[in-house]
């Protein structure tokens, strides 16, 4: 196992992951509100405003690179300094250092839109409560962030704890059963170099894979070898998939693949990109392949799109026939554009495909594309933001701003 962990390290990426999902929105979004020019404008200063302050706060208040505000700044922002000015007091009140201040803020920015008080104060208020010394708190909250966006705080707090302790104690007994074989996997994946985020659902988590042993073990050779990341969420698919399935499952997966024109090095290399994919039935493999073959695309396009995009095999029938009918009949992409950007078959056709759509279709009616009468790329159109699609297509022409919003607002095809 410690060969194993050495030989992980060296594949781990040296620059740390920033990985936060935050949803925070953004003063970019758009709203059936919309109905100026100048409304649209207000919202995109406002947005760049708030991620200005945010940059400056962090290089100020905690000497972050601006690089690396920058990078926080696109996951959270704010737009005054009286919120984040209360987290950081309410960290320094309980004995957190500014290093740790600035490690915690780095892996979870989050909490500087929290609630310093109901919300941060109250889930340190439980864990002293529970007899946590300020050097436990404050080590144990740097180790694990995420912990104080825990509803259930207690339980993964006694769980980091142990973790902790068998790592620091020399004379720690792990216990028996699969508690022990838990702190013993964890400690293994935490030496790989995977981050908090992905460890705590695992710390308390009762179901596979971490409550195993000599499986493990097995499964987790195999994922290193691979060359999965361990700072990224596949790693722990990519674990969980293969301790799960049995050789036999997996073998059986992968002569239907190959039934269909795939090596087994193509097996593999879609395994990599999208490891829940060993989970989809022979059925509904078989499936995907048969409407795409009946809605014209070839046997060679079909495995194109799966080695470009795996997760396009499991979209329902209903929804590619739908997206193909709207895209290539209605819009007039060749089919060849779709090969090429699969992953169009899992946008939402309501939120994302037509109301670009009626946007390209109002400007192809009034000639303002730059290639006339041809449609842009699909990838241009799709499969950028909301924020760069609007840039590109209707910011730049300003007196009809307040038309184009209303169409693009307006959720509905023409």
């Amino acid at each position: 196992m410690y060969s194993l962990i050495l030989h992980g390290r060296r594949l781990v990426q040296s620059q740390k992951c920033l990985s936060l999902s935050v949803s925070v929105q953004n003063a970019f979004v758009l709203s059936n509100s919309f109905s100026s020019a100048r409304a649209a404008d207000v919202s995109i200063r406002d947005g760049r405003k708030g991620k200005n302050f945010t940059v400056s706060y962090l290089v100020d208040s905690l000497g972050l690179s601006k690089k690396l505000a920058e990078s926080i700044s696109r996951k959270v922002s704010f737009e005054d300094k009286v919120n984040p000015d209360s987290v950081l007091s309410l960290f320094r009140s309980y004995g957190f250092t500014d290093s740790q201040i600035s490690t915690i803020i780095t892996d979870y920015p989050l909490l500087l839109v929290a609630d310093a008080k109901k919300a941060l104060g109250r889930k340190l208020q439980i864990l002293q409560s529970r007899g946590a010394s300020s050097s436990e708190i404050t080590e144990i909250v740097s180790t694990v962030p995420r912990i104080l966006g825990k509803k259930s705080i207690t339980v993964y707090y006694d769980a980091v704890k142990d973790i902790i302790v068998a790592d620091t104690s020399s004379s720690y007994e792990l216990p028996q059963g699969s508690q022990g074989n838990k702190i013993r996997n964890v400690s293994a994946l935490r030496e790989l170099g995977m981050p908090s985020r992905l460890l705590l659902p695992l710390l308390v988590s009762k179901s596979q894979p971490v409550c195993g042993k000599e499986n493990f073990d097995a499964s987790l050779k195999k994922v290193v070898e691979m060359g999965f990341d361990p700072t990224t969420t596949k790693f722990v698919l990519a674990l969980r998939m293969l301790y799960q399935m049995s050789e036999k499952t997996i073998e059986e997966k992968v002569v239907v693949f190959r039934s269909l024109g795939f090596t087994v090095d193509d097996v593999w290399e879609i395994f990599k990109k999208t490891p829940s994919v060993l989970k989809v039935s022979k059925k509904k493999i078989l499936k995907s392949a048969e409407t795409f073959l009946d809605l014209g695309y070839s046997r060679a396009e079909f495995l194109m799109m799966v080695k470009r995009y795996p997760p396009c095999i499991e979209y329902s029938v209903e929804s590619v026939k739908k997206k193909n009918e709207f895209l290539v009949k209605k819009m007039k992409w060749p089919r060849n554009a779709l090969v090429l950007h699969p992953q169009v078959f899992g946008y939402s056709m309501e939120k994302r495909i037509i109301p670009r759509c009626n946007i390209l279709e109002a400007l192809l009616s009034k000639g303002l594309l730059r290639k006339g009468s041809e449609l842009p790329a699909v990838s241009s159109v799709l499969s950028c933001t909301d924020e760069g699609f609007l840039d590109r297509y209707v910011m730049k022409h300003n007196e009809l701003v307040p038309t184009l919003m209303a169409i693009f607002t307006k959720g509905s095809v023409s």
